[in-house]
């Protein structure tokens, strides 16, 4: 099974067949459990730092397979490399903490070049300990001693239950004599976008509604991503299984499509969530996501050099704050000379110094600020990643300011376009290097023709419309 970048390779969860071989269960290194020390070859050896969904379903699998875990990884072509060169690889968390050792025993680059395969037997470096609700989570084993021979069915959750779930899933237990282990997802955010740590507070309320005759409902957060459909992701229904239990009919499992309901009344305002689900998880929904003129949201600028996208956002910033908004102004320049002194102008660089911006956007959005940026940001896929970062933890509108390329290079007031028509300056936006025009804005405005006062009042309006502020 492929997730992620990630293959699950002849996994036997719970305890070994009569007559397998025998194989080490944490692989052929030993987990470092009282020291930060590490055999010293590991220094050595090259190192990847895999998606969270990849941690996740490592951390699985060493945590219920009998036997060793092999596993297939993708990573950067030079890593396979160096992989085969070394005959190890060693997976790292975001932080660069070592967490596993790959055996490499086959390495197969794809046919693009940019990237290969390494595959071999995985065992633990660390224990992991990233990841919210730390706690809770259980292994197999531990489960099944919870139990306590109760029978039980599983429900792999990546959202929140509507209150006729709620009902709907002690029912299914109910007829079948038994209790509920629930499973929230939280090795990533998945389809809705919930951050895990808010997936499982919001599903533990709803626990008191689980419980069934047989007993209480169990919940054991598992480190996978939840799936778009309602089958179970790779790896729960094994997790249960070694528990003793059973997954719930496909049929029976709440639709992923359900968020969609719940996300909207979550913007339409008080009253409306309350009406979808149990009092206590919209509370517990509302302190992630409240009413827009209390939540975070980001205005991104982009547009050609000299188009106004600084004039403007200056304007914008300063007519919030006299609204009473708490307000970061990320303008172009200063984030080249604060965040990005040290990157070039080439496409890697330039897309990286807008990664830089868009995630210093999603923390002051996350804290319910709000974030106003002004980068040239030429690219459509990197505004679409910094979208991205943004609405997982508020909202965002995407302003083009859409001055003609003459009108720009008319004023010409810090000298760049003559000098990028001179050679001087290479790759540059609108001269040497393109410029996409955003098929998604909010807004267009063009500054030529509106002045810049009356340019603030329209996206000023947008925003309060939109009830930013109130």
């Amino acid at each position: 099974m492929w997730v992620g970048g990630y293959t699950q390779v002849t996994p036997r969860f719970g305890h070994a067949a009569s007559g397998a071989s025998a194989g080490p269960t944490r692989g052929t290194i030993t987990p470092v459990t009282g020291s930060d020390a590490l055999p010293e070859d590991v220094a050595a050896w090259p190192v990847h730092v895999p998606s969270p969904a990849v941690v996740g379903q490592v951390e699985l699998l060493l945590a219920c397979i009998d036997g060793p875990a092999r596993v297939t990884v993708d990573v950067p072509a030079s890593v396979g490399d160096a992989s085969a060169e070394a005959g190890h690889l060693v997976l790292t968390d975001e932080e660069g903490t070592p967490l596993a050792h790959l055996t490499v025993e086959n390495v197969s680059p794809d046919p693009g070049g940019a990237t290969a395969r390494v595959a071999g037997p995985v065992g633990a470096l660390r224990p992991f300990r990233a990841g919210p609700f730390r706690a809770l989570r259980r292994r197999p084993d531990e489960v099944r001693d919870d139990l306590a021979g109760s029978a039980a069915v599983g429900v792999a959750l990546g959202r929140p239950l509507t209150a006729t779930e709620e009902r709907d899933l002690a029912d299914a237990a109910a007829g079948r004599g038994a209790r509920l282990l629930v499973l929230p997802c939280v090795a990533d955010t998945g389809p809705s976008g919930l951050p895990p740590e808010i997936l499982v507070r919001a599903v533990r309320a709803s626990l008191p509604r689980l419980a069934t005759p047989a007993g209480a409902a169990l919940l054991v957060p598992l480190p996978l991503v939840p799936g778009a459909d309602t089958a179970a992701p790779p790896g729960a229904a094994e997790f249960v299984h070694a528990a003793g239990g059973t997954m719930l009919d496909q049929e029976a499992m709440p639709d992923p499509t359900g968020w969609t309901p719940i996300r909207s009344a979550l913007d339409a305002g008080p009253g409306a969530v309350e009406e979808i689900v149990a009092a206590d998880v919209a509370a517990v929904l509302r302190a992630w996501r409240p009413v827009r003129s209390q939540r975070g949201l980001t205005v991104f600028f982009t547009g050609l050099s000299g188009s106004g996208k600084s004039t403007l956002a200056q304007g914008l910033a300063n007519a919030l704050l006299e609204r009473g908004r708490t307000v970061t102004l990320v303008d172009g320049d200063a984030a080249r000379r604060l965040l990005s002194s040290g990157l070039g102008f080439g496409r890697a660089d330039r897309d990286l110094n807008i990664r830089r911006i868009g995630w210093v956007a999603s923390e002051v959005t996350r804290h319910g600020g709000v974030a106003v940026c002004a980068p040239i940001a030429p690219f459509a896929a990197t505004r679409a990643e910094v979208r991205s970062m943004v609405e997982a933890n508020g909202d965002f509108v995407l302003v083009h300011v859409a001055t003609p390329l003459a009108v720009c290079e008319q004023r010409d007031r810090k000298g760049l376009y003559a000098k990028a028509r001179a050679g001087v300056i290479p790759e540059f936006t609108g001269v040497s290097d393109p410029y996409e025009v955003p098929e998604d804005a909010d807004l267009r405005i063009d500054t030529s023709t509106l002045p810049v006062d009356d340019a603030v009042d329209v996206i000023l309006n947008h925003i309060e419309r939109g009830g930013w502020l109130g």
